[in-house]
């Protein structure tokens, strides 16, 4: 085993003693709540915060609210279903599309797109990605607007500033409308709200604030990715909620993580990462990993701009 693997390993049993005996702590003695919310979606890091909710709570005590509008794709609710089945938790679903169409969501993301290609029509699907991973690129993020015609075809445009913006800030609703959604559920029981964003969301700015950021503590922040999948392993998650590739559930679209946001595969990211934040030296990380040293550095870097340019999402009111 590589040093950037043991660097990444984690003692499975050790962590999630650690992490339940937090949420009692907080939760019970200085939130003073009665039990968690947790918002559902069918991939990894919610599954793990309901299996850690369940072993600190009891199952019921915990209860997973599944958010689905639209444009979600539909496995996510059943995956999410299974699993509060399978251990033992209840369960509600809240579909969001109304308020999303009330608040204009829908609505002012395809103005945005359309003033980008006035054909987009109802249908229509459509997503942001970044076309370049970070490795092999040393240009500042250009995102580009993919859209899929009715008969399948595909077209892509570079997005100005002005309809890239636009387009975000409406689909962030979605964030918005379930964090809502959430504490809803949390207030109505004196519950608290539990956060299921890992160390890479947090840090690099992969959330909306006041959104999917919206939480009363955030049990796995500290994990890389990596490490929320060893907990996976140790607390049982189904496999086809561990082998499935992360996507953001926002965009009509099937869209990934990587290719909106991190660029890279997190099982290279994490192992770079790690590297660098524990004093390993560009060369070093390269060798390890088969890549050139400007490739790493290429990488160090685009995490630094990441985290930079996202720090207001992570400062409180001033």
């Amino acid at each position: 085993m590589g040093k950037l693997n043991e660097l990444l390993k984690i003692d499975p049993v050790d962590e999630t003693k650690k992490i339940v005996g937090d949420l009692k702590n907080k939760v019970g003695k200085v939130l003073k709540k009665r039990g968690a919310i947790i918002g559902m979606s069918g991939g990894i890091d919610s599954s793990v915060v309901l299996a850690l909710c369940v072993k600190a709570f009891g199952p019921d005590k915990v209860l997973g609210i599944m958010l689905p509008e639209k444009e979600s794709n539909a496995e996510s609710l059943t995956l999410a279903q299974n699993l509060s089945a399978a251990l033992n938790t209840k369960f509600i679903v809240e579909d969001i599309s109304e308020a999303l169409e009330g608040i204009g969501c829908y609505r002012r993301r395809d103005e945005a797109i359309k003033r980008v290609y006035p054909e987009f029509t109802e249908g229509c699907k459509s997503k942001i990605i970044l076309p370049e991973n970070s490795l092999n690129s040393k240009k500042i993020n250009l995102f580009h607007l993919v859209i899929y015609l009715l008969d399948g075809e595909e077209q892509k445009f570079r997005l100005t500033l002005k309809e890239y913006l636009e387009i975000v800030a409406a689909s962030n609703f979605k964030q918005r409308i379930r964090m809502s959604m959430l504490y809803f559920h949390a207030e109505a029981r004196n519950y608290a709200v539990i956060g299921t964003g890992n160390k890479n969301e947090y840090e690099q700015g992969f959330f909306v604030k006041y959104g999917d950021g919206g939480a009363d503590l955030k049990p796995i922040a500290h994990l890389y990715k990596s490490q929320v999948f060893q907990l996976a392993d140790y607390l049982g998650i189904p496999s086809e909620i561990r082998n499935r590739i992360p996507t953001t559930d926002t965009y009509s679209a099937e869209q990934t993580q990587e290719e909106f946001f991190f660029r890279l595969p997190f099982e290279i990211l994490d192992k770079i990462w790690i590297g660098w934040e524990n004093g390993i030296s560009v060369n070093e990380i390269a060798d390890e990993l088969n890549y050139k040293p400007e490739q790493i550095q290429n990488v160090i870097q685009d995490i630094l701009n990441k985290k930079r340019t996202t720090e207001y999402l992570r400062m409180h009111s001033l």
